[in-house]
């Protein structure tokens, strides 16, 4: 059951302290990065000089992938849907198939673009021998729901579909996002465990942006604080939903706290900041994972706030959350038998 979060009783507890290490980088850009951000703000964002950023990113990660930009068919009477597909260098030496990472950037649901916070699986996949999908999506709220989760929904069937021609293993998908990009990520499981589709053996929820009722302990906590706070969580979630934001009538594959029935989804990987706006709704999805017997992993990372990898990305929490990600995919795919190990074809 999905019960509505309740308002903090009386006075609103004072946040968590950050961690010495992310305050010290977070200091230099309170001023030109407040957390607060408004429906005014978001061309200005999205004309930024992070976003210029995104696109100068190497994603052939000094030649250890080969990338390729690919339009493949969007939802039913929509536009096509753009995929960044980087596959292991000399993946045609290799007789088996590959694991694949398909991947959901962040970005509030109103930014961003598929090379957002690809940098990660990446990493993971060049230690554990994968192939990286990522998926561009429409952004809210010129493209509000479902034009997001249809897309990363469209561009996960072609992935299943034309996996062995990208070296991959339909049988071995696992979803990753962060922010935005995990709640689009868990939207996404429950639609293909509805929709009876491609099957996918784990999910990898990093600070996902689950509820739009924006109305937990840790959201009010978070006010004004960090890098994303309830002024944005509402700014994004209205963009998206529009004036069904926060009333009964949101759908859980826009919002996936809504979701009523958690049972039959895959391993689930999430985490969070202790510090940071989306805490509690994380919290309340893993617990309610929990009673759904899905086998569910839950770190909080202490003093952490949200997005503190991509502003502090030596720090010693950074490290320690970057390999624990990375651990929980090595385990799962470990359990997941390959293509080539006498599994049938499309078998979960």
């Amino acid at each position: 059951m999905s019960e509505q979060p309740s308002s903090p009783p009386g006075a609103v507890p004072p946040p968590p302290p950050f961690d010495p290490e992310l305050a010290e980088a977070l200091a230099p850009l309170k001023d030109a990065m407040p957390p607060g951000m408004t429906p005014e703000d978001i061309q200005v964002a999205r004309r930024g000089p992070g976003m210029e950023l995104l696109n100068l990113f190497d994603v052939t990660v000094d030649g250890a992938f080969t990338a390729e930009d690919r339009t493949v068919p969007g939802p039913e009477g929509a536009p096509p849907v753009s995929l960044l597909i980087c596959r292991p260098t000399g993946l045609e030496h290799r007789s088996t198939a590959l694991p694949v990472l398909y991947h959901v950037h962040g970005g509030g649901m109103v930014l961003g673009n598929n090379r957002a916070g690809v940098d990660a699986p990446l990493s993971w996949a060049r230690e554990l021998g994968a192939v990286v999908v990522s998926v561009e999506y429409r952004l809210a709220p010129e493209h509000p729901h479902p034009a997001p989760v249809e897309d990363a929904y469209a561009g996960l069937l072609w992935t299943a579909a034309h996996a062995a021609e990208i070296g991959g293993d339909p049988d071995r998908i696992v979803l990753v996002g962060a922010s935005a990009g995990g709640g689009l990520c868990a939207a996404l499981s429950l639609l293909l465990r509805d929709r009876q589709g491609p099957s996918v053996i784990g999910q990898l929820l990093m600070s996902p942006m689950l509820d739009d009722r924006n109305d937990t302990v840790s959201a009010h906590q978070m006010a004004g604080l960090g890098v994303w706070d309830r002024t944005a969580n509402e700014t994004g979630w209205t963009a998206l939903l529009g004036p069904l934001r926060g009333t009964p009538g949101v759908s859980p594959y826009a919002a996936p706290a809504r979701a009523t029935d958690l049972t039959a989804l895959p391993p689930t990987y999430l985490d969070a900041g202790s510090a940071e706006t989306f805490r509690d709704e994380i919290l309340t999805y893993a617990t309610r994972l929990y009673h759904s017997a899905t086998p569910t992993e839950l770190h909080i990372w202490p003093g952490a706030y949200h997005g503190f990898e991509t502003l502090s990305p030596t720090a010693h929490l950074t490290h320690q959350a970057h390999t624990t990600r990375q651990a929980w995919l090595h385990h799962l795919l470990e359990q997941a038998p390959s293509e080539d190990s006498g599994r049938p074809r499309g078998a979960s």
